[in-house]
């Protein structure tokens, strides 16, 4: 066997890391926290200085795809994202519903309030699909990413939170031209792109992950 390639000896999965934390420093109070840490790792020399690494203190967040399974539909939507823009010049990027989890808020409810918030539209149930880490070396950053089901029909041309100055453009989308723009490499954002290719290797199965593991929303 090549080196390097040989199976792990116990279960193929994130494990709890023995580490201790010396110190944390706030580095700058704002939207979100901008914290410094000193560590060491089990296994340090311990002749050199501890660790220090600089994090974002995103927290939690809800990512949505909403679906109108009937139309066999995604809602995709237009978004402006300094980020994005100062990145490439791309600013209207094409995204899926997301916001952050308010302090003592469910996952769930948050992919619910902001599905009405972001496209207008209450979804009838929801899948949880899956949790991420958006940028480990960055950020705290832990996605939970939903299926919202959805009647297309419903979703208006502009939607957002007005109380956060925000513009929402939703789009009705076929899933065929969706995949199809993903594959193109149209798209950049990424709980979008995650949710595409769920989406891609799921979308023969859709009807039963519903009955199976919908919440009513």
């Amino acid at each position: 066997m090549a080196q390097g390639s040989s199976l792990p000896a116990g279960p193929l999965a994130d494990l709890a890391a023995d580490v201790t934390i010396l110190e944390t420093q706030l580095l700058a109070e704002a939207f979100r926290n901008y914290e410094q840490y000193r560590f060491r790792l089990a296994g340090d020399d311990q002749a050199q200085p501890p660790q220090t690494r600089d994090i974002i203190r995103a927290g939690g967040v809800a990512a949505v795809l909403p679906i109108d399974l009937a139309r066999r539909e995604v809602i995709l939507m237009h978004q402006f994202r300094l980020g994005a823009h100062v990145a490439n010049g791309k600013g209207d990027l094409v995204e899926i519903v997301a916001g952050r989890v308010e302090a003592g808020e469910k996952a769930l409810d948050c992919a619910r309030r902001e599905t009405i918030e972001e496209i207008s539209v209450a979804p009838s149930a929801l899948v949880e699909l899956m949790t991420y880490l958006s940028s480990p070396g960055l950020s705290d950053e832990q996605i939970t990413l939903f299926l919202a089901i959805i009647d297309a029909s419903q979703v208006p041309e502009r939607a957002g939170s007005a109380a956060e100055r925000e513009v929402t453009r939703p789009m009705r989308v076929p899933m065929a031209a969706a995949l199809a723009a993903l594959a193109a490499g149209a798209m950049q954002n990424g709980p979008l792109i995650v949710a595409l290719q769920w989406l891609a290797l799921n979308q023969g199965r859709l009807d039963d992950i519903v009955r199976a593991r919908a919440v009513t929303a």
